[in-house]
Order: C-alpha cells, then structure tokens, then sequence
C-alpha cells in the first residue's frame, strides 16, 4: 500500500480538546480512527481516547497482516470500543458515563470499508466528486418532516454515541474499490458544523492533504469565531504518487509480515481489555444480531 496522510486537531473556544484520532497500519491493512469526546458529560476526552486504543489494540491483533472481515472487524471492534468505555465508568462508580462519537475506516485489499457512530464524518471523494458521506446519527439528520424551527432546535442532539446507557446504533459502508488518489476523510463536527460542504470537498481535492487539513482547521476556527468547537480532521490521499517519498506518505511494501505501526497508544490496561471482552450472554446475543443485519445491509446496498 501506498498513500499519504495527514492530521491535525486544534482547541477552540472550548476549556479542553476532547478529541481524538490516529492511524495504524501493517503491511496489507490500514485503519484510520477518529473520535469526538462529547461535551455536558466527564471524561469525555477519555472516552475517545478509550475507543481509539480499543480499535488499535484489536487490529495490532488481529491484522496479522490483514483481519479476516472489513466489516465484521470495524462492528466487533466498536462494540468493544463501548463495553470498555461504560466498563471503566463502572468500575469508577460514575452515575453518569463519559461518551463519544467515533468514525473509523479499514483500507485493505485496494478497498475502503467504514463504520460510524454519531456525528463524527467520513467524506470519500474521486476526481473531485462526493463518492459516500455518512450520515449523522441525529434527529436533525433523521427528522425529515421536521418544521424548520424544531430542526434547528434539535441539530447537535445525537440519538446514539459510545458509551450511552443503549446498545449505540452504527452504520456500516463500503467496500469501495479505491483508485490512485482517491482521498477520504475523517473529521469531527467542529470542521463541518463551521464549513460549507462545498468549501470542504474543495480544499480537500484541490489541495495536497499536508496543506489542506492544517487551512481547512484554520478556516473552520475562523468561522467558528471564539466560541468555536475543536476542530479534529484526518485526510488520505490513496496511492499517491511517489508517496514514500513525501515526510507525509507511507509506504508498507519494504514492512515485514509481522511488523505494526501506530500514531495511537495502543496500551490498553488489561482490566480495560477484559472488561471490553466480557459481555453477558444477552449482550453477546444483541451485537452478533446486530453486526449481521448490518452486514446483510452493507452487501444489499
């Protein structure tokens, strides 16, 4: 494989940056994660840096050098991502769990396959047009007969999130057979709350994404003003050419079979772990029926 990435996140008018994101990658498969830790609960911050290092830690094991399923991989591994986060918030005796939003996309086999939970977005362009977007998990997004007044009352209130006292609802996509310079990316609300559409597809094609991540987060704090959300955005451009030789371009064909690298801390506790992993019977009934009528739909569509 061979692209070129690059990530920012920048604080805004917020008291802290509660978000997160990261990539890790073996020789065949590579996964690219962001979450935004959710403000009104603690720890939210935590919560996304929980998810990220549940992801990581599962594919440093099982992308030996590829996981078995995209598909089944990203939903096994965000239910994960939730038990270890409400998990931890028990064994801490809070009342009230810390969440998050998360977006992850798996590249493996020249393929493009994501899962998201909440508001955190993927973009996925080619030749500078919109190939898939996700869709936001919020009453606005989901409200389609809603008067204008209600919509814009109820915008930002998300109806699922890791580590939410329900099962979170997440939505699987792709697989998309990726061409040379494809370009996709992650990105958390503060971008695309601040920016039009337009604006962000533009700066994202046109643009190499070393330049165009660092002034798309400026120009979303400036719109943004001083009450502005965090700004978190990760962007790849597939296959670029002569990638291993950009600071920003990545190259796994010189990679062992068995060598992993990571921008995400990938030591979860081993308490954190187990807890993750250690789901009732009821649950374990829940998220297998829930990964394979995600599944069915991904492969229907």
């Amino acid at each position: 494989m061979k692209f070129s990435v690059f990530q920012v996140s920048r604080k805004g008018g917020r008291v802290r940056n509660e978000d997160r994101m990261g990539y890790c990658y073996t020789r065949e498969s590579a996964l690219f994660i962001l979450a935004d830790g959710m403000g009104g609960h603690p720890g939210g911050d935590l919560a996304a840096q929980l998810a990220l290092q549940t992801l990581a830690t599962r594919f440093q094991r099982e992308a030996t050098p590829r996981v078995g399923c995209p598909a089944t991989f990203l939903a096994t591994a965000l239910i994960a991502a939730h038990q270890a986060i409400t998990r931890s918030a028990h064994s801490q005796g809070l009342a009230d769990p810390a969440r998050t939003t998360l977006v992850a996309a798996l590249a493996q086999g020249g393929a493009l396959t994501w899962i998201h939970c909440g508001d955190s977005r993927l973009y996925l362009l080619r030749s500078g047009h919109l190939l898939a977007r996700t869709r936001d998990h919020s009453y606005a997004a989901h409200q389609v007969q809603a008067a204008r007044g209600q919509e814009a009352l109820q915008r930002n209130l998300l109806f699922t999130c890791l580590g939410s006292p329900s099962h979170p609802i997440h939505d699987l996509g792709g697989p998309v057979r990726l061409h040379q310079q494809d370009r996709f990316l992650l990105c958390s609300d503060g971008l695309w709350d601040s920016l039009p559409e337009a604006v962000i597809l533009q700066r994202l094609q046109a643009l190499p994404v070393n330049e165009a991540v660092p002034q798309l987060a400026e120009e979303a704090l400036r719109a943004g003003g001083p009450h502005s959300d965090n700004v978190t955005l990760i962007a790849v451009e597939w296959e670029t050419p002569a990638a291993s030789d950009s600071c920003h371009g990545v190259s796994t064909e010189g990679l062992s079979q068995g060598v992993f690298a990571s921008t995400i801390q990938c030591g979860v506790s081993q308490a954190q772990e187990a807890a993750a992993d250690d789901l009732d019977d009821a649950a374990i009934e829940r998220s297998i029926a829930e990964i394979n009528e995600a599944i069915r739909r991904l492969r229907g569509s």
